[in-house]
């Protein structure tokens, strides 16, 4: 264990979105303010796509591709960008004590068999004798393996290595703001040096957006930036990959490895969202924050569903910082959103500035001061809050 807490370095990114593939897309999408996304394929429901990548150029086995459904591809893609961001790729000694944390959703349907399902039942005298001899013999056990949420730890460490600790977490938002302040709280207390830590997400599949729809949480009809949804409401499910590098500053000095930003604080909370429950968290979680706001802005994780956007928006007008909302650029991904965010956050204050507004109603204010330090804002759609701040080395 640590004597004191050791400062935590973001050392590398892997980007993945409807804005492309790696650091220098993501920044000149968010500086051009020219979302991506579908309101044709899925109507009435908006999708922000993945923009196509080469699968070769980070899982170079054709059979490993195979073994992966289009989520695990997309996270084992963006990890290994992540990996050679930091410049760990193929450093087998550097990986083999690397720790792991996922966020992660349930895996995906077959649509095939679910269809055959449901037909064969309505015909079947003995529903109960159908159903079960389907579930055995159409549910091929690598079909079943695959719907598991810890495959894709599993697959980056196939592909990439990665053979440290490992954990996984799902739970939507929250998955993701847990898996940050873990490794964060693993680097600071001395119990770990390294740490890959992130998610992924396919939002092009009928069935996610079914689920959700059940909800009634889906952007319908036509796209809107974030802060101009309410009062319906309603997020657009993005397909992403986000992985982070997070390393304890003096490993990454030994290593001679540069950070694109420090992450300075992370936390999270949980509340029953009663009327004032969503200020209450972010307060508590905000007045936990270092108090210097020179140079600060906010980059939230608002997903543009009601009453939790419009109350998250309440809070941050009161506190008078620039606010920009990431998922009017790339949509929402759930669990790897928050580490997403953080990333993005990275990447402005390596360029010392905030992207523009991208906002009709005029919440978004310009800012063109100097940026030293990003707040990231993460209010689930249903339950779950958290912060982080991000910092710049210089």
């Amino acid at each position: 264990m640590a004597e004191g807490p050791r400062e935590t370095w973001i050392t590398g990114i892997g980007l993945i979105s409807c804005l492309g593939e790696g650091a220098d897309p993501h920044w000149r999408g968010l500086n051009e303010c020219n979302p991506v996304f579908d309101a044709t394929n899925f109507a009435p429901y908006v999708v922000h796509p993945l923009a196509p990548i080469s699968l070769d150029a980070q899982i170079p086995k054709k059979g490993d591709q195979r073994q992966m459904e289009p989520w695990q591809r997309y996270g084992t893609y963006a990890a290994g960008l992540a990996l050679d961001s930091a410049g760990a790729k193929g450093n087998a000694e550097l990986l083999g004590r690397m720790d792991m944390i996922i966020a992660a959703g349930g895996g995906e349907r077959d649509f095939t068999v679910d269809d055959t399902i449901v037909t064969g039942l309505l015909k079947a005298d003995n529903k109960g004798r159908f159903l079960n001899e389907h579930l055995l013999n159409d549910l091929r056990p690598t079909l079943f393996l695959a719907q598991l949420s810890n495959l894709l730890a599993g697959s980056i460490s196939i592909v990439h290595g990665v053979i440290g600790s490992s954990r996984t977490f799902m739970g939507e938002e929250a998955a993701g703001m847990e898996a940050v302040r873990i490794a964060y709280a693993r680097i600071a207390a001395g119990q770990s040096d390294i740490a890959l830590v992130g998610g992924s997400m396919n939002a092009e599949r009928k069935d996610l957006l079914m689920l959700y729809e059940f909800g009634g949480y889906l952007l319908k009809d036509a796209f809107r930036p974030v802060w101009e949804r309410a009062p319906d409401g309603g997020f657009a499910l993005a397909s992403l990959g986000a992985f982070l590098v997070l390393e304890e500053r003096g490993h990454a000095e030994r290593r001679g490895v540069q950070p694109l930003a420090r992450l300075s604080a992370v936390e999270s909370a949980w509340s029953h969202r009663e009327p004032g429950a969503i200020d209450a968290a972010l307060s508590r979680m905000w007045d936990a924050l270092p108090s210097d706001g020179a140079g600060t802005a906010v980059l939230s994780g608002a997903t543009g569903a009601e009453p939790a956007t419009s109350e998250e928006r309440d809070f941050l007008k009161a506190r008078g910082l620039p606010v920009r909302a990431t998922g009017t650029h790339l949509g929402h991904g759930m669990e790897p959103q928050f580490p997403m965010n953080i990333a993005l956050a990275a990447l402005a204050v390596a360029h010392g500035k905030l992207f523009p507004p991208c906002d009709g109603s005029g919440f978004e204010a310009p800012y063109e001061g100097a940026l030293d330090r990003v707040i990231v804002t993460s209010v689930g759609h249903f339950r779950g809050e958290g912060l982080a701040l991000v910092e710049a080395v210089r």
